[in-house]
């Protein structure tokens, strides 16, 4: 966004529906001069109405003129100032969604004086207008973008003032001391005490407790609004791409005999239950001369960090079983905060059991077929993952057998990545914070609120105590614009899509 624009009240024109041809297109004007611009090149067809004599909310139909030239038949929606999304005097233009009509009517305007807006412009003047505050207008850009029903719901809770109101109830609190140390500060020479320092250590404790909560949520937060992202890893020719195909259930990435076919990773995603995941194939792990190669192994491991989950993948019929369980015990540790998957695929082609466990499979084989299909009934998962403890030892790691050839243990893999994430917090009217900006100022807030503490159980004077008092609040004021830069303003608005 142009800083430069912040601070002005001219009028602005901008296209508020997506480019491209579609049935309808919408133009939006916003300013002191939306309805007399907009009158001025509108012709109604019911003679006598004029734009600015219509009532707020009110849609008018007629056609745009150049001159004498009519560009399209269109209908126009009025808003008068204060009651419109920008809190300004605003125009709807709906025309048909003809690249062409759209950006003929959008330069007739431009040519009249009116200004193009910029990314976010229109929600920014909701902002500055009172409409809503920071969070609220953030909420706005996220509820464009999402994705999932998950993420949408997230950002309509944060929309409607969720975190706006959490945040000012603490920040309130906070300010009704911080206003008594100050007016001690005012009378320091008569050493007068207004706040009540056991109180205040109560007061400061509960605030911290809610400001860690909020920023645990976080974790829940982004991975309901960017998705989840799910790292498939593991030696060449394991099934990494033919997992990827069938957890997508279509054929995304190339599969080959070849070693070393994916080079780079391959991204998708994919919508369960209401939540998006961000599956990555990545490049096999394996010791190679091969340059290209070795610079999708880098990419590999570069996945795996960035990842919320790690799916190693396994040849079951080439692995031992101490192998797996020493890598998984590996991966484990060294990611302690990132859910493990131990994928144990090409379980079709695994010798078959003894005559008498064959027996005993196929007595249970038709209870199986009848609650999970023929493809799931073909093969003992249990059996196999019993072989295991390593899943009962480490709280962060699971271990699904497979097929991925024929699809077998699929929805195993999807269950368990649906289990990860927890949307019954959505409805329990709990907050859950979803963006980045908003959890880096509660950690701000929080040492802050550390500094408070270790300051009255060192009984540092109160000057020193107001300084921390301010800077929590002020971290706090920063989630919902109650402390702001044009700087700041820019680099969140400047997100946004043109006329939004």
């Amino acid at each position: 966004m142009n800083l430069k624009n912040l601070s002005k009240n001219d009028t602005i024109i901008a296209p508020a529906s997506a480019p491209g041809m579609g049935a309808i297109s919408v133009i939006r004007i916003s300013g002191p001069k939306a309805i007399s611009i907009t009158q001025k090149f509108f012709k109604p067809f019911k003679q006598g109405k004029k734009l600015s004599d219509a009532q707020t909310h009110t849609a008018h139909f007629g056609e745009i003129h150049d001159g004498e030239k009519a560009l399209d038949e269109v209908l126009i929606n009025v808003f008068h100032d204060g009651k419109s999304f920008t809190g300004e005097e605003t125009t709807e233009i709906s025309c048909h969604g003809s690249t062409y009509i759209t950006q003929s009517i959008v330069q007739l305007f431009v040519d009249a004086g009116i200004r193009a807006a910029d990314a976010g412009e229109f929600t920014m003047r909701a902002y500055r207008n009172g409409k809503f505050d920071l969070s609220q207008a953030e909420a706005v850009a996220d509820l464009i973008h999402s994705t999932s029903k998950a993420s949408s719901q997230l950002a309509l809770s944060q929309l409607k003032g969720g975190v706006s109101s959490e945040i000012s109830k603490l920040r309130e609190q906070l300010l009704n001391f911080a206003s008594l140390i100050e007016l001690e500060l005012d009378f320091s020479e008569e050493d007068v005490e207004f706040a009540d320092r056991t109180e205040f250590i109560k007061l400061v404790n509960n605030i911290q407790k809610l400001v860690q909560k909020l920023m645990t949520s976080f974790s829940l937060g982004n991975a309901i609004k960017n998705g989840l992202p799910v790292a498939i890893v593991g030696e060449p020719n394991v099934g990494k791409s033919t997992l990827l195909n069938a957890l997508l259930e279509e054929d995304r990435a190339i599969v080959s005999d070849i070693a070393g076919t994916t080079r780079d990773a391959i991204e998708d995603e994919l919508n369960i239950e209401g939540v998006t995941y961000r599956f990555i194939d990545t490049a096999g792990i394996r010791e190679t001369s091969d340059v290209i190669e070795n610079k999708g192994i880098e990419k590999t491991f570069q996945k795996m960090e960035q990842a919320r989950v790690v799916m190693q993948l396994f040849d079951y019929s080439k692995t031992t079983k101490e192998d797996i369980e020493k890598v998984a015990e590996e991966l484990s540790d060294k990611y302690p905060e990132k859910e493990i998957l131990i994928i144990l695929n090409k379980i079709d082609i695994v010798q078959k059991s003894t005559h008498e466990e064959s027996k005993t499979k196929d007595a249970k084989r038709s209870e199986l077929e009848d609650m999970m299909g023929k493809k799931e009934a073909e093969y003992d998962f249990k059996r196999i993952q019993n072989q295991f403890t390593i899943q009962n030892e480490k709280p962060n790691l699971s271990l699904i057998p497979i097929s991925a050839k024929s699809e077998a243990g699929i929805k195993a893999i999807k269950d368990v990545l649906s289990s990860l994430v927890d949307l019954g917090q959505l409805n329990t009217g709990d907050i859950i914070i979803s963006n980045a900006r908003h959890y880096n100022s509660l950690k701000d807030a929080n040492q802050s609120l550390d500094s408070v503490l270790h300051a009255m159980e060192t009984g540092i004077p109160g000057d020193l105590l107001a300084i921390d008092i301010r800077a929590a609040l002020h971290s706090l004021g920063e989630i919902t614009g109650e402390i702001t830069t044009d700087d700041l303003l820019g680099n969140i608005f400047g997100k946004f899509c043109i006329g939004k």
